[in-house]
């Protein structure tokens, strides 16, 4: 059997404002399925949910999502008013660049290059 991924489901508090975030820093129109369930299909990206769930994050994630631009510190920049949040400062090494950032509910994801 070989699957593919259909979209990438996050755990959240209130999905229609997370949704509204990740739409705006990936682009595409958010869509609330309902109170507990909303989902954007970034352009060239597969979908990404939200669903609502009683408990709050406790630790940091175990999987994230790695995003690619030319410079993550001006990325870092254009998602803070979207309110997200940086994580220390940026890492460079010989492999590229990146700048840990936190969603809104404190969901851990990368802005890298190389």
């Amino acid at each position: 059997m070989r699957a593919h991924v259909q979209e990438i489901v996050f755990d959240c508090a209130d999905p229609a404002a997370l949704v509204r975030f990740w739409a705006g820093l990936l682009g595409g129109a958010p869509v609330d399925r309902s109170a507990d369930w909303s989902y954007v299909d970034p352009p060239e990206f597969v979908r990404l949910a939200f669903q609502r769930v009683p408990e709050g994050k406790t630790a940091k994630n175990r999987v994230h999502l790695d995003l690619e631009v030319e410079d993550p510190d001006l990325a870092a920049d254009e998602a803070l008013p979207l309110g997200a949040a940086r994580v220390d400062g940026p890492v460079t090494d010989e492999q590229g660049s990146f700048q840990v950032m936190r969603d809104p509910e404190g969901n851990e994801f990368c802005f890298v290059t190389g």
